[in-house]
């Protein structure tokens, strides 16, 4: 490559979107973040982002990512899409938003939910709607279309030949759009697609996958004995595969990266960094200001506090049903066993204890019914810059804790899918070989996994017996 080039690489989550301009050889040259408006709730269970928000929040975030590019935009040769998955959304036939985009937590996401109104064209995801407002085609990436929601096939990548699955699940086939591979090129950027970005025009757009699958592809590639825990809104961790696996118990069937290759992906834990950032919304002012004269973020400050904690956090136990599942709507959030010891270090560490547990609990499940046993983790999304965080994961799983030196692990994987697409690389495998990050190793503590064993075999495991009957009772009170 003898003329630099350079690939944009889109990360549109639930809370914000990031937007980051990498060379050939993964390097993060410049990028721009751009929070998300706070979701709309105008009734229970309905969760929707309100207006263009996201498109915003992505036009927003390019346009700073571009102001701090240094080289020449024309250089900028492709432009991987990732945006948060289990999202609806609903078309014109211009491709415009005839309501919301419906939010993953919203119940509609997981319910054959349709609009009936004459100006619905096209049904299709958040990838699905933002590939059109990029380029005009009414395209989307297959693996981005969980098989919970939509009538695709995980063994083909295609559509369902299973007109049964069209009726179940509500879809009208005449109302999807094509399907790409990851990897492959959806168009290339429109002219006002350029001009709200402050990109070039006519640059190529490349299809991803879902953001979860992006993220392990942007960790680097990860061999089958390992498992990635992705911290963000929802946690979740994956360990690679070549089989789609039906109807397993402990996990399920994702698609990858890699086109034909598989993710198992264990349960998780909804608004699971939501939670750390409620808790901290919960000291108010005074903290953010004394963070911001420190020259600290929140979560740092809190961190010098909650490291001096020991493990287990002197009995605080919290257990994460801030939102509940949908079988058990009763579940509330709760945090057990105060006493005079126990400070904000105290209740900070204990969610990040709570967190760590959770995914040993899922993820022990899922391997066992897979039959593996992990030789190390690897930890990726923004909790994964807390030194402490990653320290309790290494003692609660007992084993090496690994995370990228890179900041943008959707953001990068995007990119990797992009590079592919243009023929930076023969293959979105040989692109993540070339571009993976530097790692680094948090080793565990055999104390405090011997601590954090006894927990969670002890108390811990036996919280939700005792606390649901309550919450159930009193459901009907406070829903």
């Amino acid at each position: 490559m003898t003329t630099p080039a350079y690939l944009v690489g889109i990360d549109c989550g639930t809370q914000s979107a990031k937007v980051v301009i990498f060379d050939a050889h993964g390097t993060a040259i410049s990028s721009g973040q751009q929070a998300l408006r706070p979701m709309s709730r105008p009734a229970p269970g309905v969760v929707v982002h309100p207006d263009d928000d996201l498109w915003d929040a992505i036009t927003g975030a390019s346009c700073q990512a571009i102001a701090a590019f240094p080289h020449d935009p024309d250089h900028i040769v492709a432009i991987g899409l990732c945006p948060i998955r289990c999202c609806k959304t609903f078309l014109d036939a211009n491709g415009s938003l005839i309501e919301p985009v419906i939010s993953w937590m919203d119940d509609r996401a997981y319910q054959p939910y349709v609009p009936s109104t004459p100006e619905l064209a096209y049904v299709t995801t958040a990838s699905g709607y933002l590939a059109h407002k990029l380029t005009g085609r009414f395209t989307d990436s297959v693996a981005n279309n969980i098989a919970l929601q939509w009538p695709v096939d995980p063994a083909t990548w295609k559509w369902s030949d299973d007109p049964n699955a069209y009726v179940e699940l509500g879809v009208p086939k005449d109302r999807l759009v094509d399907l790409t591979l990851p990897g492959e090129v959806i168009g290339t950027l429109t002219p006002d697609a350029a001009t709200a970005m402050g990109l070039p025009a006519r640059v190529p757009v490349v299809s991803t996958a879902n953001d979860k699958a992006v993220e392990m592809l942007g960790s680097g590639l990860i061999g089958p004995t390992t498992a990635l825990i992705s911290l963000g809104t929802y946690i979740a961790a994956m360990v690679p595969g070549h089989v789609n696996v039906a109807d397993p118990q402990n996990f399920w069937t994702n698609f990858a990266c890699i086109p034909h290759q598989y993710l198992y992906e264990s349960n998780g834990v909804r608004r699971g960094m939501w939670t750390l950032s409620w808790f901290l919304d919960l000291l108010g002012p005074e903290v953010a200001a004394a963070a911001v004269n420190s020259g600290m973020s929140r979560e740092s400050y809190l961190e010098r506090e909650a490291v001096e904690v020991p493990a287990g956090s002197d009995g605080l136990m919290t257990v994460l049903d801030w939102l509940a599942p949908t079988d058990r709507p009763f579940r509330k959030g709760s945090i057990l066993g105060f006493d005079a010891r126990h400070t904000r270090g105290h209740m900070y560490r204990s969610i990040l204890e709570a967190i760590s547990l959770s995914m040993k609990f899922h993820v022990d499940a899922m391997c066992s019914e897979l039959g593996i046993e992990l030789t190390d983790i690897v930890i990726s999304g923004g909790g994964a810059n807390s030194e402490l965080f990653m320290g309790i994961f290494a003692d609660m799983f007992g084993l090496p804790a690994i995370r990228s030196t890179a900041t943008a692990g959707a953001s990068l994987g995007a990119a990797m899918c992009a590079a592919a697409g243009v023929g930076l690389y023969p293959s979105v495998e040989s692109a993540a070989a070339h571009m993976a990050p530097g790692r680094q190793t948090f080793n565990p503590r055999t104390a405090n996994t011997a601590i954090y064993q006894q927990i969670a075999n002890g108390a811990y495991h036996h919280i939700r017996s005792a606390t649901d009957p309550l919450f159930e009772q009193s459901f009907p009170l406070f829903h």
